[in-house]
């Protein structure tokens, strides 16, 4: 047997497979993500079925020419506080400036602020600080540092997390730092210069104890599929980074791996769109737990900033809106009001039709009004073992919901079913309308496992008049696995009036940037590398900054003036702008691998 091929999804309620053969022909596979009776690890378990092994039985790397994966791995660990114990180490007096953060009132008449946990378990508080401008005003106490470091470490920390004021520019007590850490021996140190260079403390220290905190997680998922193998499987086993770039399993870090998972369905939607002609599309991704939902029309769209579960992520991501609203969100009525989710059956015990006693989810609403087909319904799937749906389950459990609101079943289950439109209709707006974009212009590109169900009516909701379903729809995140570039990204901060000057400095330090993201993406097998730059400029004394591509002065003032407008609706006029900070990616197709 010649070499296969798998690009796997592996989400919260659903691990997809798309296997490549030796003959070119794609296979298919939906399995639970978890399914305990059946099989440890679903990923695993379906490679080893298309290549007719037992399970749990070691897979030959020989008959593997790759392995490309996107994982919810470290997005669920940072959603419910599972990953690492962490110890972090800023400059003294700043223990607790990433709990203050910003002072941010999302919601301005709550009486009780309620702030999220921190990922840190402990804070060492190193004597040391620089000025802005370099000037070392007190130098780093290592002898001090060191015994609090062997004090953590003696605890059973492991993860170390380095932030110090200043640190993205003047790294050296960072560094020094680094190696007392190294010295007293944890195993994961993520620091500040390194994970995330740019300005902003608590956004970069948020960064860095994220990837402290995840990273640990990732690796010991990383070397449990590893291991799976009996072989070598370096240069084969690629994961898929927020950025939306393909990745050696060996580099992957926590950082970069909060939107493993719809990243590849951006990738996908994009890829096979283009090729049905359609140039503007909202991508829209409904599957168990959640629907993803993203804005294309022409280039991929990142963002540099975003919040997840409460932290603060400076990094490279695809913009994707998130709403909890899938097929495995759950169906409620207190009395008074119809609500869907936001929480989510989830893979086990699932919705009532899964026939395992779980609750009312959308899915069951597709069961009883007849959208979702049991005889059509692969009985491989291994929900029931060898049986389809169980209807029965869905309509018994609308029949005591129904009496409550003396109607019939299929009426409630409707009703249900527009609010879910609704919430994902109003997703869509956020990422188009609200952003300055007529989204009726656009092709709205379904896919997920649930998205075929509400495409129809969600376009009408949003008067759009063409939609774009897939045949590998269900699958198209585990497709677009396969569809990605290999990728490495770099950012660094500038701070610094746009001018003649600091656009030939911002131009050299493109220059720097560029090379090491080439040589990282060629030493995974890379041959012709693309490299796209830019530079994130921002109006003097405000907080938002736009990607100009590198152009001449002139010519980068007009496009930003020009995103300005569609972003905010007015002209920033002649006022100054800023060099924020520059970024660069590197991206190439992999090669194949010899055997």
């Amino acid at each position: 047997m010649s070499a296969w091929d798998f690009w796997i999804d592996r989400g919260g309620t659903f691990t997809d497979i798309v296997a490549r053969d030796p003959f070119g022909d794609l296979h298919t596979r939906k399995l639970l993500s978890e399914n305990p009776e059946l099989y440890d690890d679903a990923a695993l378990h379906g490679i080893s079925g298309f290549l007719g092994l037992a399970t749990g039985a070691r897979i030959p790397a020989g008959l593997v020419t790759c392995v490309k994966m996107g994982t919810t791995v470290a997005t669920n660990a940072l959603l419910e506080r599972k990953g690492e114990r962490v110890v972090l180490v800023t400059t003294r007096g700043l223990r607790d400036q990433i709990r203050l953060a910003y002072q941010h009132r999302p919601k301005l008449f709550d009486r009780q602020i309620v702030l999220p946990e921190m990922l840190y378990e402990r804070v060492i508080e190193a004597d040391e600080r620089v000025r802005a401008d370099g000037f070392v005003e007190r130098a780093l106490d290592e002898a001090a540092l060191a015994r609090d470091l062997q004090s953590a470490r003696d605890a059973g920390i492991l993860a170390c997390a380095i932030v110090f004021v200043h640190g993205y520019r003047h790294r050296a007590h960072e560094a020094l730092a680094q190696r007392l850490a190294l010295d007293v021996g944890f195993t994961q140190l993520s620091v500040s210069h390194q994970v995330s260079p740019l300005m902003k403390m608590v956004s970069r220290g948020d960064t860095t104890l994220v990837d402290a905190y995840l990273t640990p997680i990732l690796r010991r998922y990383v070397d449990r599929v590893a291991a799976a193998f009996d072989g070598d499987m370096a240069g084969k086993l690629m994961f898929m980074q927020s950025n939306g770039g393909l990745t050696d399993a060996r580099l992957f870090q926590g950082k970069d791996a909060i939107l493993s998972g719809p990243a590849g369905g951006v990738v996908g939607a994009v890829k096979t769109s283009a090729i049905a002609g359609q140039g503007k599309i909202i991508g829209f991704d409904m599957g168990g737990t959640s629907t993803d939902v993203c804005h294309f029309a022409g280039e991929y769209e990142r963002v540099l900033n975003t919040e997840v579960a409460g932290v603060r992520i400076t990094a490279p991501m695809m913009n994707i809106h998130t709403v909890a609203a899938g097929g495995g969100s759950l169906l409620k009525f207190d009395g008074a009001r119809m609500q869907v989710g936001p929480q989510s059956a989830g893979a086990n015990p699932g919705p009532a039709c899964y026939g395992r006693g779980g609750p009312l989810a959308v899915t069951d609403a597709n069961v009883v009004t007849g959208r979702l087909r049991p005889e059509f319904f692969p009985a491989i799937f291994g929900v029931r073992g060898d049986a389809a749906l169980d209807v029965s389950a869905a309509k018994a459990g609308f029949a005591e919901l129904s009496t409550g609101f003396g109607r019939e079943t299929a009426e409630v289950a409707e009703g249900f079913l527009r609010i879910a439109v609704e919430n994902m209709a109003n997703a869509i707006k956020k990422i188009s309308v609200q952003r300055g974009y007529d989204v009726t212009e656009y092709c709205l590109t379904v896919f997920g496992g649930a998205g075929a169900q509400h495409a129809c009516a969600i376009a009408d909701t949003l008067g759009m008049e063409t939609c774009l379903i897939h045949p590998m729809a269900s699958l198209l995140s585990a497709y677009g696995m396969g569809l990605a570039e290999i990728r490495a990204a770099r950012v660094e901060a500038v701070e610094a009036v746009l001018g003649v000057d600091t656009l030939f400095l911002a131009s050299a330090r493109l220059a720097v940037l560029g090379g090491s993201a080439v040589a990282e993406v060629e030493r995974q097998g890379v041959g012709e590398v693309s490299v796209a730059s830019a530079l994130r400029l921002k109006v003097q004394g405000t907080d938002t900054a736009l990607a100009v591509g590198l152009a001449d002065e002139a010519t980068m003032r007009g496009e930003f003036a020009k995103l300005h407008r569609a972003r905010f609706g007015f002209d920033a006029g002649d006022r100054p702008l800023v060099i924020e900070a520059v970024t660069v990616e590197a991206f190439g197709a992999a090669a194949e691998v010899d055997e």
